[in-house]
């Protein structure tokens, strides 16, 4: 690290880059969330709790402000993400110093780097909070093709890249590259509806509504894509009877929580896409705020 080297920051960046941490912290706060780890569970981890999650999000807290400074900026969509892409490897090595190894923040890492990079476009050349979906697909525009359609088995690393290879499941990369629809066409507008709900019972109820339609790699990973489409399905009964809304649904999502627990499911791809929908409604009254 260097400890001399100094930063010219606009404020905008500094206050997107506190919605991403609020975001952050909202998502692994909220509780019964089946399988993750929350203030009162570790869910089906056994290496991480809620205090690992602090500890990472206030390492990344420096990189997301960045990575927004880099969006406010004249760059071509595609000069942001390569310089974006440099930052957030370091970023990810801070995290797992802070963290000694544990993997907690990677997916989500990626997908709120290039979500505020494309806030900062749009802020910077005063643009709606429309296009920020258009930016990330402009930003991203062949990263399937580039990074997992020429991947050789030797040169797989991560979970993604592995993933690719045995199911053809484009992941994170995937979902970027489309412009996290999972979000700007689902659980946005979803959590919004639900906001009669307190904080927290509005957070369970929208992870259960992203479960329904999730490609949750994660649970690929720690398992295959029969047991991701059993996840689904449970997720669609629990929304379909009412989710936190009803006695019967927050019943299912206890159970849902204890089943988790015992068969080490965790909808760690969800909970991500959970953040990433609380950081986008912050940023979208944020806009509007600024543009009065």
């Amino acid at each position: 690290m260097d400890r001399n080297k100094m930063f010219e920051i606009n404020e905008v960046a500094m206050r997107i880059s506190g919605l991403a941490i609020q975001a952050m912290i909202y998502e692994v706060s909220c509780y019964p969330s089946p399988g993750l780890v929350s203030p009162v569970s570790c869910g089906a981890h056994k290496d991480m709790n809620f205090f690992t999650f602090i500890d990472s999000a206030s390492a990344l807290n420096q990189y997301f402000t960045l990575f927004v400074q880099e969006g406010f900026s004249d760059k071509s969509c595609k000069e942001i993400f390569n310089s974006i892409r440099k930052i957030g490897i370091k970023a990810e090595k801070d995290m797992f110093l802070k963290t000694k190894g544990i993997n907690t923040h990677k997916g989500m890492l990626f997908q709120m780097g290039i979500t505020c990079a494309a806030i900062g476009k749009v802020i910077y050349e005063k643009k709606s909070f429309e296009h920020i979906q258009g930016i990330i697909k402009e930003m991203t525009a062949g990263i399937v093709k580039k990074e997992l359609e020429t991947l050789k088995k030797s040169d797989a690393n991560s979970h993604g890249e592995k993933l690719f290879l045995k199911y053809k499941t484009d992941g994170v990369r995937g979902e970027v590259e489309r412009g996290i629809p999972t979000v700007f066409e689902f659980s946005l507008n979803f959590y919004k509806e639900n906001f009669e709900l307190s904080i927290n019972d509005r957070l369970v109820h929208t992870l259960i509504g992203i479960m329904q339609i999730c490609n949750d790699s994660t649970i690929i990973y720690r398992h295959s894509v029969e047991v991701l489409e059993e996840v689904k399905e449970s997720a669609r009964e629990i929304i379909a009877i009412g989710g936190m809304k009803t006695a019967k649904g927050r019943e299912k999502i206890n159970n849902l929580c204890t089943e988790f627990i015992k068969r080490n499911i965790s909808p760690g791809g969800s909970a991500d896409l959970l953040g990433i929908t609380v950081f986008l409604s912050l940023v979208e009254e944020y806009i509007k705020d600024i543009r009065i």
